[in-house]
């Protein structure tokens, strides 16, 4: 990511990936203490800087220096200072039973064309579970049994989604919001797109800046059902 707009739009949606709903250009402008008009200009690129551009940065929850200057990681370990102890943190891992985290299951979907239920088959390449910390799925409010691990697949999302990442599907959230990325049975075949809404109708829509080669889709009917709401990456990607 090259330009301060790629970068404001892909911690955007990483914000909304990890809270679970769409974080707005509204949102950051009220958290931020900025104009909606001036996160606009910013992701827009008709502005290339900001002084607020720390208050942006906190409040997408990511370090102000990548933000401005794409420089380190976007994810800080803490604000303002390295942690005295931090030689004392370890790694935790979830075992099998551990009351601290559930275990969703790694799955491949087999769909069939306009058929809006759906079987999984579990993914082995690198495990069949994924731990989730018990306390982000209750917080929020998602019920365990209707959330499945994909592995992202094609170049289509990028940069926000890479093959290989994970995503955690809710499949209890089919309703269909604007801007949110989905899991989706198009044509019966499985796919994740964002979900748009343009002249009246809705179209899957992908994240890669090549539109040509990825344009976008009519999402309608039969042709088009979902699955459910991407609510959590995971990736090996820094």
């Amino acid at each position: 990511m090259k330009t301060l707009a790629e970068r404001l739009i892909w911690a955007r949606s990483q914000k909304s990936l990890r809270d679970g709903n769409d974080f707005t250009q509204v949102d950051l402008a009220t958290r931020a203490g900025v104009s909606q008009g001036a996160i606009g200009h910013l992701e827009s690129g008709r502005t290339s800087t900001s002084r607020s551009i720390t208050s942006i940065a906190k409040a997408l929850e990511v370090d102000p220096v990548w933000l401005a200057e794409g420089k380190g990681d976007p994810f800080p370990v803490t604000w303002g200072a390295v942690p005295e102890n931090v030689e004392k943190i370890g790694v935790v891992v979830a075992e099998e039973g551990d009351p601290d985290f559930y275990q969703i299951p790694k799955v491949q979907l087999q769909l069939s064309a306009g058929i809006t239920g759906f079987q999984t088959v579990p993914e082995i390449h690198d495990g069949s579970k994924v731990s989730v910390a018990k306390n982000w799925v209750d917080r929020n409010k998602y019920r365990p049994s209707a959330l499945i691990a994909l592995t992202v697949k094609g170049e289509s999302m990028e940069p926000n989604l890479y093959p290989g990442d994970l995503v955690i599907v809710n499949t209890a959230q089919v309703e269909m919001v604007d801007g949110m990325v989905y899991a989706v049975n198009y044509e019966g075949e499985a796919v994740i797109k964002r979900l748009s809404r343009d002249m009246g109708q809705w179209w899957l829509s992908s994240d890669n800046p090549d539109q040509r080669k990825y344009h976008r889709k009519s999402c309608r009917g039969g042709e088009c059902i979902m699955i459910g709401r991407v609510v959590r990456r995971e990736t090996d990607r820094i």
